[in-house]
């Protein structure tokens, strides 16, 4: 499979970062790279689109110390290491860079946190993705079940379509960790609208009670904390085929934060939000809210799950008014519930009842 224009592009602005280290060196500088400051205090939420991004405040990389010169040279050993991938059509995990770097010498990363953040500078640096690189995590992305078609090219360079119903297991389709258009396709069915599930417990369920048909919807398992290739997917189907996006979740400060990395974004990757990020997702999750009215089995809040919700009252995520009266209720009634609860009242209540009453409620369903 020839090199696309996505990878031509990510190899251009690689190689200009390794240039310019070069010819700082030929006119007797010290090398140095600028980056924005990827800290806390470089993060803002931009109210006008509803996602993390990175201040105005930089960071100088710069090889004027033995520890910034190392960590210089890894940076070229990274960018020949990625270019040499793209040229022979390889590809590399994050942990399998962090290996491979044990034979660039003094060059090696002390840990795989060093090589994972290195990855996300060249990200900042080039304005390319990762994905770009032909780097990709060790996790799974999503599963996918509705009446919807997927196709991805095969080792010979064929395009394979799926159907999301007629082609799978239960378990639904299982999705690449790079969902481009240059390699992913998707042409719609009669799917209305998604449905990203946290568990996979509720998500067989879904699937099992046959949600999907039922309502023509796409369901699409997130697997706890999402995977970039299952945010980039929602994205996708949510700008590109206009398709309103929910959020089921548990109820509980974590599982907040897992639908907010979906609508909004991470800290972590700031520098990518508009890439992944779908800030016109609604959460229908399990509220406090529902914990009293549905009197729903519970756990009771630990002191992390405390602290967390105390931290998600200052998150400007989490600033509507919705958002700020459930957290408060959370804490005040100091309980937690799992989606699963809700099989206190059947099989089937979860389908029948809970989601459709709120699928009602946020207008996706009449």
């Amino acid at each position: 499979m020839e090199t696309n224009k996505r990878q031509k592009v990510a190899i251009d602005n690689l190689i200009k970062i390794a240039t310019s280290a070069y010819d700082q060196i030929n006119m007797g500088d010290i090398p140095r790279l600028s980056l924005p400051l990827r800290d806390k205090k470089n993060i803002e939420f931009d109210t006008r689109y509803n996602v993390w991004k990175y201040g105005d405040i930089q960071s100088i990389r710069s090889a004027k110390t033995a520890q910034g010169a190392m960590m210089m040279l890894r940076t070229v050993y990274t960018v020949d290491f990625i270019r040499e991938m793209i040229k022979t059509n390889k590809s590399s995990t994050l942990r399998e860079m962090y290996y491979i770097s044990e034979g660039w010498k003094n060059a090696k990363f002390c840990s795989q946190d060093e090589s994972n953040s290195l990855a996300e500078d060249l990200e900042v640096a080039t304005g390319c993705m990762r994905e770009d690189f032909k780097l990709r995590p060790e996790e799974s992305g999503a599963k996918v079940y509705g009446d919807l078609n997927f196709s991805i090219p095969t080792t010979k360079g064929v395009w394979r379509k799926s159907n999301c119903i007629d082609d799978v297991s239960a378990e639904g389709f299982s999705v690449p960790y790079k969902v481009e258009e240059d390699s992913f396709k998707i042409e719609l069915g009669n799917a209305k609208f998604i449905i990203a599930i946290e568990t996979g417990g509720m998500y067989a369920r879904l699937v099992e009670n046959g949600f999907s048909e039922k309502n023509n919807c796409i369901l699409i398992h997130l697997s706890g904390q999402p995977a970039r290739s299952t945010r980039r997917l929602i994205k996708r189907l949510n700008e590109e085929y206009s398709l309103p996006v929910s959020v089921f979740t548990d109820g509980d400060p974590w599982s907040f934060r897992i639908y907010a990395s979906v609508a909004y974004g991470a800290i972590k990757t700031a520098h990518i939000s508009d890439y992944l990020a779908t800030p016109a997702a609604k959460f229908i999750g399990i509220t406090a809210s529902d914990i009293i009215n549905y009197e729903l089995p519970t756990d009771k809040l630990n002191d992390k799950d405390v602290n967390a919700l105390n931290a998600e009252l200052t998150d400007p995520r989490f600033g509507s008014a919705f958002w700020t009266t459930e957290i408060r209720t959370m804490l005040e009634i100091g309980e937690k519930a799992e989606q699963q609860a809700l099989a206190k009242y059947g099989l089937d209540y979860a389908t029948d009842k809970y989601l459709p009453d709120k699928l009602v409620n946020i207008g996706i369903l009449r």
